[in-house]
C-alpha cells in the first residue's frame, strides 16, 4: 500500500465513486441533506415516469420486452444507472457506477438486435449489479479493506463471464463490510450502508449493498456471496428473494477475500432478486453454461427444473410436508418474525390436501454455532487482523465482535483443524438422522424411509426484521445452514406492524444472547413498515426442490401478504 493515511485512501475511494455517478446523463437529482427514515418512495418523486416503470419491472418481465425490441438496452440500462446513482445518495450502497462500460455494452446489444432480429442470449440487455469483491477485470478489488484498495482484478470472475456471455449488462458495484464477515455493511472506505425502509436500521450483510439497492429498486437482479447469511440477511431485511445454493454449484473463482482456499466452511455465490423468477433465471443461466468444465471444484449438476421434485398423489397433485422452526432454542425471534411464521402456517393449513405442517425441533443449534465460528477463522483471524492493521484503519464494531470478542476464534494446529472438521461432519450426520426420523413410512434392511419425510424447513431468516446499526450479533438463523451446507431460500412475507407485533411483557430471556436480542425490541414503532422475510431450507443438493416448494407455496397462499 502506498504511503498514505487510511483517511486519504478513503477519500480517493469516495471521490472515484462520486465521479462515476456524476458521469450519468442526465444528471442524477440531488436529495435534501435531511432525509426521512423511510426513503423507499423518493425515487418515484425524482425520476421520470419511464425510468420508474422500467426499474420497478421484474427481471422476467424486462427480458421479453428486451428480446422483442419493445425496450432498448440503452433505455433500460440508463434507467437503472440513474436509479442506482440516486440510491447511493439515499442509502450509501455503491462503490462504483460503470456508465461508460454499461452504455457501450447496451449500444452493442441494441446493434446486435437490430442486425439479427433476435437476442444475443437469455439475459439480453438485462442490467445486473455485483458485490464489489466479485472481480471485474482491471477494476479495484478491495473486499472492504483499506489496505487492499490498490488491488486490481486480473480477470472477470468466472460467474460474471457466464452472465456476460448470456447477454447481461454490468452497471453497478455495491458495498460490503470490513472483513466481509458482518451481517451488516459498513467499512472505512465508504461508511455505512443503511436500510431504505428505515435508515436507522441495517439492510443486512455482507451483501448489504446489493440488498439495499435491490430494496430501493436500483437493481432487479444482483450477485452476492454467502458464508454465514450474506445474501439471505439483506434479502430478509429489504423484502427480497435470495438463494444460498449448496456448495460447489455456482462458480466462486475470481473473488477477493482472506483465507482463500480454506475448505472447512465453504462460501458460495448466490443470486438476489426482486422476484423468485429472478433467482431461478440466475441459477438456470449459470448452470446451463456447465461451469464445472472450467472450474473443476464444481459438481456437474445442471439446473434440474425440467422435472418435478415434490411428491404427488394418485391424481398427480403436488404434496409438500413442511416443518416449522419457530425458534432455535437459543434466541427467540422478535414478534414480527413470529407473526410471519404464524400467518404462513395458518394459510398452509387451509390446504390440507396439499400441505402437511409439523413442528421442527432444533437439534443443538448452539453447538452448531460453536463449530462454525471456530472453523471460520482457523488461523485465529490472522489474515483479517493483518489486512485491517496494514492501513491503520480502525476496527469496525462488528469486525471486533466476530474476531476479537468471539471466544471461538483461535489459531488451530493441523490436528485441531482435523478435529473440528470431524466435529462438523458428526454434527451433519446427527442432523441428517433427525431429518430422516421425520419419515412415517417403514422400510427394511436398514434403508432410510422416504414416505412422509419432511421436504423443507420453514424458518426465520434472522432474529429481527432488521436490527439497529452495529447490533447484528446473532448469526445462527442463517449460519446454521452454512454449517450443514443446506440450500436456503429467503422470501418476503409481510411487514412489521406495531399494532400487531406487541412486545411481550414479562418475558424471561433464555440466556445472555436472547436477552440482548429481546432488548433490541424495546419500541415496536422503530420496526414499523419493515419487510419481514422467512427462509425455506432443504437438504444438500435439493436446491431445485426448495425453489419448487416456494413456488407452490406462493401459488397457493399468495405471499407476500
Amino acid at each position: 500500500m502506498p504511503n498514505r493515511s487510511w483517511q486519504e485512501t478513503a477519500k480517493i475511494a469516495q471521490d472515484l465513486r462520486d465521479t462515476s455517478i456524476s458521469r450519468v446523463e442526465p444528471p442524477i437529482p440531488d436529495v435534501t441533506s435531511t432525509l426521512p427514515r423511510d426513503v423507499k418512495d423518493i425515487p418515484k418523486q425524482l425520476l421520470t415516469t419511464e425510468e420508474v416503470l422500467i426499474t420497478e419491472t421484474l427481471a422476467e418481465d424486462l427480458l421479453p420486452a428486451l428480446a422483442s425490441g419493445k425496450l432498448t438496452s440503452i433505455a433500460v440500462t440508463n434507467a437503472f444507472l440513474r436509479r442506482a446513482g440516486l440510491a447511493q445518495k439515499l442509502i450509501n450502497c455503491i462503490t462504483e457506477l460503470l456508465p461508460e462500460d454499461a452504455l457501450s455494452r447496451a449500444k452493442y446489444l441494441d446493434s446486435y438486435y437490430a442486425q439479427h432480429k433476435c437476442p444475443i442470449g437469455p439475459l439480453h440487455g438485462l442490467p445486473i449489479s455485483v458485490k464489489e469483491h466479485i472481480g471485474m477485470k482491471d477494476k479495484g478489488l478491495n473486499a472492504g479493506f483499506v489496505s487492499w484498495w490498490d488491488q486490481k482484478a486480473e480477470d472477470d470472475a468466472h460467474v460474471l463471464k457466464i452472465l456476460w456471455k448470456a447477454g447481461c449488462v454490468f452497471y453497478a458495484r455495491t458495498t460490503e463490510p470490513q472483513t466481509l464477515m458482518h451481517l451488516e455493511t459498513s467499512n472505512n472506505l465508504y461508511g455505512t450502508t443503511v436500510n431504505p425502509f428505515n435508515r436507522d436500521l441495517t439492510p443486512g450483510g455482507s451483501s448489504g449493498g446489493e440488498g439495499a439497492m435491490l430494496g430501493l429498486r436500483g437493481s432487479c437482479l444482483g450477485v452476492g456471496s454467502d458464508i454465514g447469511g450474506s445474501v439471505r440477511s439483506p434479502a430478509a431485511n429489504c423484502g427480497l428473494y435470495s438463494l444460498r445454493p449448496t456448495s460447489y454449484r455456482i462458480p466462486t473463482h475470481g473473488w477477493a477475500g482472506t483465507m482463500y482456499g480454506e475448505e472447512q466452511i465453504v462460501p458460495v455465490t448466490g443470486p438476489m432478486s426482486t422476484s423468485l423468477e429472478g433467482v431461478k433465471l440466475f441459477m438456470k443461466t449459470v448452470l446451463a453454461a456447465k461451469p464445472w468444465m472450467t472450474e473443476p471444484a464444481l459438481l456437474p449438476i445442471p439446473w434440474r427444473d425440467h422435472i418435478g421434485h415434490l411428491t404427488t398423489d394418485h391424481k398427480g397433485h403436488k404434496k409438500l410436508k413442511i416443518a416449522v422452526l419457530w425458534h432455535d432454542g437459543v434466541v427467540r425471534p422478535h414478534p414480527p418474525v413470529t407473526r410471519a411464521l404464524r400467518s404462513i402456517v395458518q394459510k398452509l393449513k387451509s390446504f390440507p390436501e396439499i400441505f402437511t405442517v409439523v413442528d421442527w425441533h432444533p437439534y443443538n443449534h448452539d453447538e452448531a454455532w460453536g463449530i462454525i465460528s471456530t472453523l471460520y477463522f482457523p488461523d485465529g483471524g490472522r489474515e483479517e487482523i493483518e489486512a485491517i492493521e496494514a492501513s491503520g484503519e480502525p476496527w469496525r464494531p462488528l469486525s471486533k465482535f466476530i474476531i476479537k470478542e468471539n471466544p471461538h476464534v483461535k489459531h488451530l494446529s493441523v490436528e485441531e483443524v482435523w478435529y473440528w472438521t470431524a466435529r462438523r461432519e458428526a454434527y451433519r450426520a446427527a442432523y441428517a438422522k433427525v431429518w430422516n426420523e421425520t419419515a412415517t413410512g417403514k422400510t427394511g434392511d436398514g434403508e432410510v424411509p422416504e414416505e412422509g419425510i419432511v421436504d423443507v424447513i420453514l424458518a426465520p431468516a434472522g432474529p429481527a426484521a432488521a436490527p439497529p446499526l452495529d447490533q447484528s450479533k446473532y448469526w445462527a438463523y442463517t449460519a446454521q445452514w452454512n454449517l450443514l451446507d443446506y440450500p436456503a431460500l429467503v422470501f418476503p412475507v409481510t411487514h412489521a406492524d406495531p399494532r400487531l407485533d406487541k412486545k411481550e411483557e414479562g418475558y424471561v430471556p433464555m440466556n445472555e444472547k436472547d436477552a440482548f436480542n429481546d432488548a433490541l425490541y424495546g419500541d415496536p414503532e422503530v420496526y414499523g413498515g419493515l419487510p419481514v422475510g422467512l427462509q425455506l431450507v432443504g437438504r444438500r443438493y435439493e436446491d431445485e426442490k426448495v425453489v419448487e416448494a416456494l413456488g407452490l407455496i406462493k401459488e397457493m397462499i399468495g405471499i407476500p401478504f
